[in-house]
């Protein structure tokens, strides 16, 4: 990512994210976010008022002092350290409470806003994947969540009490001398054009640090994944210094926001201090001059007033510098808070689909075709019309692309008026060199991206008309790159069909020719998996990928380069468990092995995402024509 489109992701940050967090924090917790915002609340009006039991104990102390009587003073005071004792326990009450709240809040919002997260990513399509980094979409569960986390926990309920802490003392100064708040009142005019000039270069760069983090992230994970590659290529000091590039613009962005967020905190302060001695000149002339007083409780000015009023200064400035701080953190928060909601509003995958695949059986007294909860083998497509009548269509595995054509973006074509026909049980093969457009085929059959133009029926149905969850339930498939999760091997096979017993899954295992291995594993099917399987070998991975296929015993087959990662001896081992799971199912295999596709029905010949052949193995070896240059070795798929 460019520092152009950095600076522009922090520029235009949407300027609702703060109100919107707030929102959707009110709407986890309607009862205790109140709650704990009115403790709050308690805790800074109680740790403001200090001040005035100040004046009050000044002024008693001043009216003894001048009539000599201490005796009645004694009471008063008494009488003052009690209510101030008593107001100070509620504000400790109050600080346990929301504290012990707010870490119920805190950890309870990111549970859901990952939950949220997360559900949203499920639903995203394939595109998202192919077109973020997956170390940029981990940033927004660790480092946008932790930074959200201090804001939540941390920041916010500090500038909130910071705020009523502010308003509070200003009042209150305000109660006792006008005069003296217009020289506060210029001086934190002039404190917060500086938080203002400073805070908002700081803010634009703490935006900038998170997406850089994101970026950083993804480069991290993504040289990770390929070690082996780096190594093999003797790349390491490349990799060093793609690293130290992205490094860099992390380093420059992050030093730039804490520049002006940690210069901003010393001269906030020096300023109030010269507040501070500005107002003790102000309240000294003042009383040196007997210049009447204006306020609002119509006390006449004296240094009962001035001392306490000079302590409610240092305790206002210092809660101006308390605020510098809190936005600096709340500004991070809220670019974490802007990522995570950014994934959230990102649009799910459409699906219009309304027919839907459903377990059938035959009517023993009409024939027909009816629904049923029992796994019968038999599946139907159940079709809703207009007039709210339902009717049932056999799943055949009748597949046909009429004229597609396809590109990944609209001004590159992919896929150039393809038609294929895949009657009934058939398997049906896809050759070509890499980029031909094999895999883009089975794509756009289980939509996994939609087609530009033409039509893709599916037992003479739009597959546009059929729910994806329903339509891809209906595609077993085995991909080249296989993905095992931390597991048992017997949860791995299961993954196919979460209800599917014990037994099923060692059947398939068993049909897959995985199941001799896994026998020989230490704990056989309850042997632990790990990071993708590493402690296995590939063609192992791919046969218990093979087995989770045939586990969720579907319809119809998908074979992305099935065997590819497996050599000759355990091909044909696995071929003859392939043979029997394709038995009967309408099959698409992709491979660059032509043993692999000899006994196809049809084989498809694809270059530049164009069909230039089509026909069974006899029928191409008699053309003589591409098919037969790559059978006989006249030149070899790339």
């Amino acid at each position: 990512m460019s520092k152009a489109t950095t600076a522009e992701r922090a520029k235009n940050r949407k300027p609702g994210t703060f109100s919107r967090l707030i929102k959707t924090l009110f709407s986890f917790y309607p009862v205790l976010l109140p709650l704990v915002t009115i403790g709050v609340i308690v805790c800074a009006v109680i740790n403001s008022i200090g001040a005035t039991f100040l004046q009050r104990a000044l002024e008693i102390i001043s009216a003894s002092w001048q009539s000599g009587d201490w005796e009645a003073a004694r009471p008063q005071i008494l009488s003052l350290a009690t209510t101030l004792g008593c107001i100070y326990a509620v504000g400790v009450l109050s600080s346990l409470f929301w504290n012990r709240a707010m870490a119920t809040v805190t950890q309870g919002s990111l549970e859901k806003l990952r939950e949220k997260m997360f559900n949203r990513m499920q639903d995203l399509p394939i595109r998202y994947f192919d077109t973020h980094q997956r170390g940029d979409i981990m940033s927004h569960y660790t480092n946008d969540i932790d930074t959200l986390r201090q804001m939540i926990s941390q920041s916010l309920p500090n500038l909130l009490m910071t705020i009523i802490v502010i308003c509070t003392v200003f009042f209150i100064m305000l109660y006792y001398s006008v005069w003296m708040c217009l020289v506060i009142i210029a001086g934190v005019t002039f404190m917060a054009f500086m938080t203002k000039l400073l805070g908002s270069n700081s803010a634009r760069f703490f935006i900038a640090q998170q997406t850089e983090l994101g970026v950083v992230e993804g480069h991290i994970e993504e040289v990770m994944n390929g070690q082996k590659v780096v190594k093999a290529f003797c790349h390491e000091s490349a990799a060093e210094a793609d690293f130290d590039e992205r490094n860099e613009k992390l380093f420059e962005v992050s030093q730039k926001a804490n520049m002006y967020a940690n210069i901003l905190m010393p001269i906030l302060m020096n300023l109030g201090n010269l507040l501070y001695v500005l107002v003790a000149l102000a309240g000294g002339i003042f009383l040196a001059l007997n210049v009447p007083n204006l306020s609002i409780s119509g006390t006449v000015l004296s240094i009962a007033v001035v001392v306490p009023f000079l302590n409610m200064t240092k305790q206002f400035c210092g809660q101006i510098g308390q605020i510098s701080m809190q936005i600096n953190a709340v500004v991070m928060g809220l670019a974490g808070a802007d990522r995570i909601f950014e994934l959230i509003d990102e649009q799910p995958e459409e699906d219009e689909g309304y027919v839907t695949l459903v377990n059938a059986e035959r009517d023993r007294a009409t024939g027909q075709i009816i629904e049923t909860d029992k796994h019968t083998g038999l599946w139907a497509w159940k079709y809703p019309h207009h007039d709210g009548t339902l009717t049932y269509e056999e799943l055949r595995g009748d597949v046909r692309m009429d004229h597609v054509d396809f590109g990944y973006t609209p001004d590159h074509a992919v896929l150039h008026d393809v038609s294929v026909f895949a009657k009934p049980g058939q398997k049906v093969a896809f050759v070509g060199a890499t980029g031909a457009g094999k895999t883009t085929i089975t794509n756009l059959i289980n939509r996994f991206y939609d087609i530009a133009d033409g039509k893709i029926r599916y037992d003479g149905i739009n597959i546009n008309k059929i729910r994806k969850a329903d339509l891809r339930r209906s595609l077993g498939v085995v991909l080249q790159d296989v993905n095992l999760f931390t597991g048992s091997v017997m949860d791995n096979i299961r993954y196919g069909n979460l209800d599917a017993s014990d037994a099923e899954c060692i059947a398939a295992a068993k049909l897959a020719g995985a199941h001799d291995f896994i026998t020989r594993l230490p704990e056989g099917y309850n042997t632990m998996l790990s990071g993708n399987g590493a402690q296995l070998s590939q063609g192992q991975r791919q046969l218990i990928s093979i087995a989770r296929a045939a586990v969720a015993d579907p319809p119809a087959m998908i074979l992305d380069e099935a065997t590819s990662s497996i050599d000759t001896r355990t091909e044909a081992i696995v071929q003859r468990g392939m043979d029997a799971l394709m038995n009967g199912r309408t099959t698409f295999v992709i491979a660059h092995r032509l043993s692999t596709v000899r006994n196809s029905d049809v084989i498809i010949c694809l270059e530049h995402g164009r069909i230039i052949e089509r026909g069974n193995h006899e029928e191409l070896i008699a053309k003589r024509g591409y098919y037969y240059q790559l059978y006989t070795g006249a030149f070899e798929l790339e």
